[in-house]
């Protein structure tokens, strides 16, 4: 095989596992995102902690705020609500920078896969026990 060709082909494989990968990490950024408050489902996005930020700026302590599935969730201490977003928010922003810069450093298709690989024991472990 021609010697461009086959570079080639080595790069395009390895941009499609790199944006597999990224995928697979922002996929699992949404997942760890998630708030689930008094049977309701909460995203944690900027603009639903601004929302609740706002409501306690106008001294706010309760309120309902409908989830993700469009069910209006009685919110009875706000303020705990907007620490426990925060907190949700922080730990899933963190982990998908932790999970990004290994990818980062990953510049062949095997560590991409071998990273994969790692991660997926590893949840595997979580899961199973």
């Amino acid at each position: 095989m021609d010697e461009r060709l086959e570079k080639a082909l080595d790069f395009s494989n390895y941009m499609v596992t790199l944006n597999n990968q990224r995928n697979l990490i922002k996929e699992k950024f949404k997942e760890e995102s998630i708030h689930y408050f008094n049977g309701g489902k909460f995203q944690t996005t900027q603009e639903r902690i601004a929302f609740v930020q706002s409501l306690l700026s106008l001294n706010q302590t309760q309120t309902i705020l409908i989830d993700d599935n469009d069910i209006p969730i009685k919110i009875e201490d706000l303020e705990a609500f907007s620490l426990d977003l925060y907190s949700t928010y922080f730990e899933a922003t963190n982990n998908y920078l932790r999970e990004y810069e290994k990818i980062k450093t990953n510049r062949s298709v095997k560590g991409l896969i071998d990273l994969w690989q790692k991660e997926y024991y590893c949840l595997h472990k979580i899961i199973v026990k």
